[in-house]
């Protein structure tokens, strides 16, 4: 099976095009270090010419209001091209609850990406995931302040980037599921408490505060990042920082 996977390059997309190649399938990563832009369109009919499947990991450089944009101007010319090509799968990886937090750009030009690939012309799967393991220290990050790291108690259960790689692959050669299928870790904590594990971990000195209004998941209010129909995976968080 052929496999156009852009975004080939990043954290997940690298990891895909390794699996599916080692399970004897012709997946090509493609990014803008290849020639290949979603924005102007550079590049993306020879890229995805002659693919079975398109898998588009692809993600927005911003987090606010200019994402909707990305995401908008990518679909359309990504869907254009796999449609002429005769695609007969499409491929995204979108975020478990995102449609439950309208305060969010983000997450709201993710659900537009939904909508837009559930409406276009190629059968599709959208595989949602919870947040990453990976992700943490970049959160921790945004609220840090000397010796103090300020984090909400929201709700997280945290996947690892390697089972949402898996979770891609194995969607993409399978049938179209014309649906969503949710992925999570298998353990819940609160993202202060992940905080706290996570510092400890690394021998960090510095004491995680409770602040509901840290961060970018300060927005997010009950418990929308886990979904009980999800699909677990087998990582847990401390034998991923070990």
């Amino acid at each position: 099976m052929k496999i156009a996977v852009i975004g080939g390059t990043g954290l997940i997309g690298s990891q895909v095009v390794k699996k599916l190649n080692a399970a004897g399938h012709q997946a090509v990563p493609h990014s803008k270090s290849t020639g290949v832009d979603v924005i102007t369109g550079e590049g993306l009919d020879t890229a995805v010419a002659e693919a079975d499947v398109v898998v588009n990991l692809t993600n927005s450089p911003t987090f606010d209001e200019a994402s909707p944009a990305f995401f908008q101007t990518s679909m359309d010319n990504l869907l254009a091209a796999a449609h002429k090509a005769g695609a007969g799968h499409f491929v995204i990886l979108s975020i478990v609850g995102a449609d439950q937090v309208p305060a969010l750009d983000y997450y709201q030009a993710k659900v537009l990406q939904e909508k837009l690939l559930a409406d276009g012309p190629v059968p599709y799967s959208i595989v949602r995931a919870t947040q990453f393991m990976e992700f943490m220290d970049a959160a921790m990050s945004w609220t840090a302040d000397g010796d103090t790291v300020r984090l909400p108690a929201t709700p997280i259960q945290p996947i690892a980037a390697k089972d949402v790689a898996d979770a891609v692959a194995q969607v993409a050669v399978g049938a179209p599921l014309n649906g969503i299928r949710n992925i999570a870790g298998p353990e819940i904590f609160t993202l202060d408490e992940l905080g706290r594990i996570t510092l400890s971990h690394k021998g960090d000195h510095r004491t995680v505060v409770t602040d509901p209004s840290a961060g970018m998941f300060a927005a997010v209010r009950g418990d929308v990042l886990t979904d009980k129909d999800a699909h677990l995976a087998p990582t847990r968080y401390t034998d991923w920082l070990s």
